[in-house]
């Protein structure tokens, strides 16, 4: 098993009696990136992330975490954890919150100062002596967040981070993952959220019903497919038994220009489908590459019949 990676397990499995939570996963994170957890609801991710913060025990497997045994004490203290359900009591302030954590990790209590230094970090500077019972679901993420960075962690472990702020704070915590990152910092995120998967994460696993299904860069999964739309004037009969054996089906759709249509074709042979439609009198305005985005993805994969595939696919 690597010491170099940040995360690092194999062959790791939860059972709950006869139920298969997680089942013989092998994956590792690097040191320094910002890794997501994708999956559909039931396919394992929280119990995985359970394993690895050592709330819940694994039935088998091994794991390492920044190069040290899951079951090592010492490595709780370097990890942050933000959970997706926590409250802190409402008669409490941010500082009480960030000094009782602190005392939990056997650290010496913050000066105000550093605690609104942290604040800072996540938006709620000038927030730190009011009363949690007076905050919006959205500064109690941003204060969960804060929580989660209290000891310095090397290994911070994020699940649906943003579920609750605006656009503004997404935004926000985009930029302190990046910094986090920029400082050594290891990242792993676990979200619903794929918008927020597509833009922070440098590589995803996807786990369903229990079992990896593919490990990845993020780009990986963006990338273009052998798809182009184009936009014409119009689209006759005979243009389009011409263009039969690239139409995408259902693909023509009406624009204000004309018509839109898809075709599939590698991009060497583009400018035969360009010149067909020309021949035949046809007038393109356009033509643009498809993409796929991460969302389009994830609904190809899981509702595929995809074999478990361990191996990476960069």
């Amino acid at each position: 098993m690597s010491g170099a990676s940040a995360v690092h397990t194999l062959s790791l499995s939860k059972h709950y009696g006869a139920r298969v939570a997680v089942h013989d996963v092998s994956v590792t994170v690097r040191t320094g990136e910002i890794f997501g957890l994708l999956g559909p609801n039931g396919a394992g991710k929280s119990s995985f992330v359970k394993m690895l913060v050592g709330l819940i025990r694994p039935t088998a497997g091994q794991a390492r975490l920044l190069g040290q045994p899951l079951e090592d004490p010492a490595v709780r203290e370097q990890l942050g954890y933000l959970p997706e359900l926590f409250r802190y009591p409402a008669w409490l302030s941010p500082y009480e919150v960030l000094n009782y954590h602190r005392a939990l990790l056997k650290r010496p209590a913050w000066s105000r100062a550093s605690s609104d230094a942290l604040l800072d970090r996540v938006g709620l500077l000038g927030r730190g002596a009011h009363r949690i019972g007076s905050f919006s679901k959205g500064m109690q993420q941003r204060l969960g967040l804060a929580v989660a960075l209290v000891g310095d962690p090397r290994l911070l472990f994020l699940d649906e981070p943003t579920s609750a702020l605006d656009p503004l704070g997404r935004h926000q915590v985009h930029a302190l993952l990046q910094t986090l990152r920029g400082e050594g910092v290891t990242v792993f995120l676990n979200s619903h959220l794929l918008a927020d998967m597509e833009t922070f994460c440098d590589r995803v696993a996807l786990l369903n019903q229990g079992e990896l299904l593919h490990v990845g860069a993020v780009s990986a999964a963006m990338r273009s497919e052998p798809r182009f739309h184009i936009g014409v004037d119009a689209l006759p009969p005979a243009v389009r038994t011409a263009l039969a054996p690239w139409l995408v089906p259902d693909s023509v759709i009406p624009t204000v220009t004309g018509l839109r249509i898809t075709v599939a074709v590698d991009r060497p042979d583009l400018p035969t489908v360009h010149r067909t439609l020309l021949e035949q009198g046809v007038a393109v305005y356009e033509v643009e590459p498809v993409t796929t985005h991460l969302e389009e993805w994830f609904r190809s994969m899981v509702a595929s019949d995809h074999p478990a595939a361990p191996a990476e696919a960069d």
